[in-house]
């Protein structure tokens, strides 16, 4: 792929996500986030598909929409956390084969109703962002989901449902997780990328049965 091959795909996925950021009919917009996705999986250059997966492609296997897996959270500061290291910030350090190692650094955590805490990640390099991925406990299991976890946000690729800066919510520093975008990292479809998984606090205990699945690429 080239470098304007990925700049389109990142245009279309900051362009998608604003129309959902924006709507008011949740399910059409999820169906708009489904439907986007398939067709950029299925046409674009920059698809993670490998070929032989391609050429019978028809669909990503997600899963309906479902309002009850969304939620707006309060951001709490990883200052005074008991697992916060003394000397700075909780790092997590991501080896990949083209851009060396990537840093994270945890801002925070968001308690999730029914679900449990999950750690809120700062990309620590040039375009900063932040990121948080979500391992379940129907990851690895046949018809499950991905065993390496998902992505719920990840704002330096356009993953971003929003904040309370978007919100008209009175909750300082929250944040919009909706499971139902819940999606695979690149690596679920073609091993050559080299993906952040979730770590251990980013891992939980419970079934997440909404967003993107995980099985063959064309949905069965």
């Amino acid at each position: 792929m080239t470098a304007l091959e990925v700049a389109d795909w990142r245009r279309r996925v900051f362009s998608l996500y604003k129309s959902v950021r924006e709507a008011t009919d949740l399910h059409s917009a999820h169906d708009l986030w489904r439907r986007t996705r398939d067709e950029l999986f299925a046409t674009h250059p920059s698809t993670p598909l490998l070929p032989d997966d391609r050429a019978d492609f028809t669909g990503l296997p997600t899963r309906p929409y479902d309002p009850a897996w969304r939620f707006e959270v309060p951001l709490q500061p990883s200052a005074g956390l008991p697992d916060e290291p003394a000397d700075g910030p909780k790092r997590m350090d991501v080896e990949t084969g083209t851009d060396g190692i990537v840093p994270f650094e945890r801002i925070g955590i968001v308690d999730v109703p029914g679900v449990g805490t999950l750690d809120v990640w700062r990309l620590a390099s040039y375009g900063g962002g932040i990121f948080i991925p979500i391992k379940d406990a129907l990851a690895g299991k046949p018809g499950g989901t991905y065993g390496g976890g998902r992505y719920l946000v990840d704002t330096v690729k356009g993953a971003d449902l929003g904040s309370s800066l978007q919100t008209s919510t009175s909750q300082a520093e929250s944040l919009v997780l909706d499971f139902n975008f819940a999606y695979n990292p690149s690596c679920a479809y073609d091993p050559a990328w080299a993906c952040p998984l979730a770590q251990p606090g980013n891992t939980v205990a419970v079934e997440i049965p909404v967003g993107e699945r995980y099985g063959r690429p064309n949905g069965h």
